[in-house]
């Protein structure tokens, strides 16, 4: 499970971030965080902390936020993925998607003045570093594990992207 300090930074991320909602899941433990906008007032955090034994009263008083808070960030979800989801609905079939394993930014370079790690048509090998996640200032090469040609590059440099968003299609060999 994170440590109060991982989750401070992960709440000072989201605080600097768009994202509205977090969720992490580990070994059936969960923490949800959820921006909530008082009035004038600003923005405020909800840090909801589920445990295998307390899972079933939790989710019933954060239930209420989950109505208000997700709307519309589900909303812009299916607008981001419908650009690419109608060619993504008859090509996907048979592609490896390569999936970000945490909260963080996406870097496509080592640094900004080297080339892309990978481009759309490249080769890439199971042991072969795609991109970058940048999270809590720790710099994580995210490997393509498998071998194929890289198909389509499904984010920007410089995007915060959510664990299990997909950051590239891979055609495997």
């Amino acid at each position: 499970m994170l440590k109060i300090q991982e989750i401070r930074e992960l709440i000072k991320l989201i605080d600097q971030s768009s994202i509205d909602e977090f969720k992490y899941e580990q070994n059936g433990e969960k923490i949800t965080m959820r921006k909530q906008v008082k009035g004038a007032e600003g923005a405020g955090q909800t840090v909801v902390r589920e445990v295998p034994q307390a899972a079933a009263p939790q989710p019933a008083p954060a239930a209420p936020q989950q109505a208000e808070a997700p709307a519309p960030q589900q909303e812009a979800k299916p607008e981001a993925k419908s650009e690419s989801g109608e060619k993504d609905s008859s090509d996907r079939e048979g592609l490896h998607a390569i999936t970000s394993p945490m909260v963080g930014t996406f870097y496509e370079a080592p640094s900004p003045d080297s080339p892309t790690y990978v481009n759309q048509g490249d080769k890439v090998k199971p042991d072969s570093v795609v991109c970058i996640v940048e999270a809590m200032k720790l710099m994580n090469e995210i490997e393509a594990e498998v071998k194929g040609e890289v198909v389509e590059v499904l984010v920007e440099n410089g995007q915060l992207v959510e664990y299990g968003q997909e950051l590239f299609l891979v055609k495997p060999e």
